[in-house]
């Protein structure tokens, strides 16, 4: 594919791009629609998990009064005897 092939085309989607805004019809099917409103979603969705992130990574340690300590594994059950020499 040339350079000319890609730029013509480029020109292309533009143009079409120009007439839709210049008529007002944006979305010319339902499948369009669709597809708009999936991407926005995705969207907004990332950018929400995002800013979970940010909150949990700025205000979750600072906001807590009393430190969190971190303790070993502490063992839990019984011993077994029978595996000692």
């Amino acid at each position: 594919m040339s350079d000319q092939d890609l730029g013509t085309q480029l020109e292309t989607q533009f143009n079409d791009v120009v007439r839709r805004l210049q008529s007002k019809q944006l979305f010319q099917s339902n499948w369009d629609i669709a597809t708009f409103a999936i991407f926005f979603i995705f969207i907004g969705a990332v950018l929400t998990l995002i800013l979970l992130v940010l909150i949990r990574c700025c205000w979750g340690f600072c906001c807590s009064s009393s430190p969190r300590k971190k303790h070993g594994k502490q063992k839990v059950g019984v011993d077994n005897l029978a595996l000692e020499p």
